[in-house]
């Protein structure tokens, strides 16, 4: 995939968000949270929405929070480090 081509950067961005609604209603992280743009300093606005279709509070209210991203990110990895998840769910 070839990110400087906007179409193929928003298919990408359709599948992490279907991926990531499929985690967070099977009770598992949100695996997008995970995700590292080069250049970014984090996630994008499209993120954040996602987080709040999911019930995590208002977009601009997540993205302004520091720990939000943090957090999901520990969460994650905390998760799918737990040999039992992994086995469960690999």
């Amino acid at each position: 995939m070839n990110l400087d081509i906007s179409h193929e950067k928003s298919r990408l961005n359709e599948i992490l968000i279907e991926i990531s609604e499929h985690e967070h209603e099977a009770g598992r992280p949100v695996l997008s949270c995970l995700v590292k743009v080069k250049g970014s300093k984090g996630q994008g606005d499209n993120f954040y929405k996602m987080c709040e279709r999911l019930g995590m509070g208002e977009w601009r209210t997540l993205k302004q929070q520091e720990d939000f991203l943090i957090d999901m990110r520990q969460k994650c990895r905390d998760f799918w480090q737990d040999d039992e998840n992994f086995q469960k769910f690999a």
